[in-house]
């Protein structure tokens, strides 16, 4: 999840800080949630999607990356 939070906060173009403005959290939080020291709440889910602008399935969903690509193998 915490790349996904990442992800979404980059392609939103907001900092930290101006996540948690929005949230009205603190901006460690966030950078907890972005290390993986911590998770959002459930309950704070939705409003992170909002926030982001994304669905909760991307805050989610795993990337895989073919183990072929991953080598560098492009067979």
């Amino acid at each position: 999840m915490k790349e996904n939070l990442i992800r979404a906060r980059n392609k939103a173009g907001l900092t930290q800080k101006q996540i948690a403005e929005s949230l009205g959290i603190g901006q460690s939080t966030v950078a907890m949630w972005e290390t993986g020291e911590s998770t959002p709440r459930s309950t704070m889910l939705p409003l992170i999607a909002k926030v982001y602008n994304c669905s909760l399935t991307d805050l989610f969903e795993e990337k895989n990356v073919r183990r072929d690509d991953a080598d560098g193998k492009n067979e």
